[in-house]
């Protein structure tokens, strides 16, 4: 008796259907998603009176102009990065971080730059810092930020 060779056929899974569902779920998720406003406030920059000081010898003063230039002790660095203020204050300072720190910013600096250069006096030891204000106005203008 002669039996017939029954061909074996390969089973496998189709992954077609499943890549269109996780494709369709994508793209729902995605839609469905609630995306976060960002609101802007306006605020005024703080004035303040007191007594005018001048730079002594024993202090540091960094100079942030509007577009982010740093200067220290009336010497302009050639660029702003963290590794250059950190040098050009190490010379300066001679390693003394009781020095005081005084931070003077133009109105129109970006936050980030004065709060890099907060940080980076920090983390060197820096535990005395000022930041410098300007006096209120008789006029009118506040000269508050838009």
């Amino acid at each position: 008796m002669q039996f017939k060779r029954q061909v074996k056929t390969e089973d496998s899974i189709n992954l077609t259907p499943l890549i269109d569902v996780v494709f369709l779920l994508l793209i729902f998720f995605m839609v469905s998603t609630t995306f976060t406003k960002e609101t802007h406030l306006k605020i005024d920059l703080p004035e303040a009176v007191g007594e005018l000081q001048t730079v002594k010898a024993d202090q540091i003063e960094v100079v942030i102009n509007a577009q982010g230039g740093l200067a220290i002790n009336g010497r302009s660095l050639v660029n702003s990065r963290t590794n250059t203020l950190r040098a050009a204050i190490e010379e300066v300072s001679q390693g003394d971080s009781s020095m005081p720190m005084i931070i003077t910013g133009d109105a129109a600096t970006p936050y980030q730059a004065i709060i890099s250069v907060m940080d980076l006096a920090g983390q060197m030891g820096f535990a005395n810092l000022s930041l410098t204000t300007q006096q209120p106005q008789e006029g009118g203008d506040t000269g508050g930020a838009q």
